[in-house]
């Protein structure tokens, strides 16, 4: 199987990302024309070699069963909300997810253009976000944003699935952050960098031991009970307006259970009342469960040779 390039590519300028529904009657008709999305992806990487164009469609948890009511994969679920307080992680679900990522900003445009032709008429856009490099990889913040990111053939290893009806597949979670910069530019770079665990202008992650229990850094750097890293591939990119910055957050992993365990983590209080103090400066929109299968599973929709 082939997985879909943009589940692990390296990153990019530029990104448009798309979330949509789709409409009454049209499922069948969708499920067709994702026959052709891998077409698609290849035919704009081989136009524009300069761009370093990918492209990737999930599947939300949701719609899975009438586009592919013959097999499901194991984990795919709804997104693992969390409410507490003021500090919220919501559940808000999409039918269809795309990434569009690429080094020019026209292309990753025609790749947005060219997915909204071939769905026209069967789905209804719910939200879109541009994307973009905010200096040398950093988040809105000012702090280098993916630093812990699995690097090389490791990359693959996390986020697909290894084996089975959905190998190359990543369960897929996507959330739009927004943040509250007016608070966050208050505070005194020292303060910024105790609720990250790390130093800002270079980026220097604190030893464990000089970490608050709060930091980012310790509430998302999780093991399992071997001791094993419980991983997952970010490929978040910054947004923002004249008015408004934030996060579009994508978690891609062979199993949902690592982002969920992160999840919880952040926003759960730990026994001591412990928890991430970066949930306090920013505010997630949306949150989306989706799985993006193989090319081979699009192309033959999901394995059926008739519609």
């Amino acid at each position: 199987m082939t997985a879909q390039a943009g589940i692990c590519a390296e990153p990019n300028l530029h990104a448009y990302y798309l979330m949509l529904d789709i409409l009454p009657g049209q499922y069948r008709a969708v499920t067709e024309a994702l026959t052709t999305v891998p077409t698609l992806w290849q035919g704009l990487a081989t136009r524009y070699p300069d761009a370093n164009f990918s492209g990737l469609v999930a599947i939300g948890s949701d719609a899975w069963d009438e586009l592919y009511p013959h097999a499901r994969p194991n984990e795919l679920t709804s997104f693992p909300a969390q409410h507490q307080g003021q500090r919220v992680a919501p559940d808000t679900p999409f039918d269809l997810f795309f990434q569009l990522r690429s080094d020019r900003l026209d292309v990753a445009y025609i790749a947005m253009q060219e997915v909204m032709a071939l769905l026209a008429k069967r789905v209804e856009l719910k939200d879109e976000r541009q994307g973009f490099r905010y200096l040398d990889c950093r988040d809105m913040t000012g702090f280098v944003d993916g630093t812990e990111n699995p690097q090389g053939p490791d990359r693959a290893q996390v986020a697909l699935v290894q084996e089975g009806l959905f190998i190359d597949g990543s369960y897929v979670h996507v959330q739009h952050y927004q943040h509250r910069m007016a608070r966050w530019e208050k505070l005194k770079v020292n303060a910024q960098e105790a609720i990250y665990g790390r130093t800002k202008a270079d980026n220097i992650e604190y030893e464990s031991a000089d970490k608050a229990p709060t930091a980012h850094t310790k509430r998302t750097s999780l093991k399992d009970e071997q001791g094993h890293s419980l991983e997952i591939l970010r490929q978040s990119m910054p947004w923002g307006s004249a008015n408004a910055q934030g996060l579009v957050f994508i978690s891609c992993c062979n199993t949902p259970r690592h982002f969920t365990r992160m999840l919880d983590n952040m926003f759960v209080p730990d026994v001591q009342g412990h928890f991430d103090h970066l949930t306090l400066f920013t505010q997630a929109q949306t949150g989306a469960a989706f799985f993006a299968p193989s090319q081979e599973w699009l192309s033959s929709k999901g394995g059926l040779n008739k519609p």
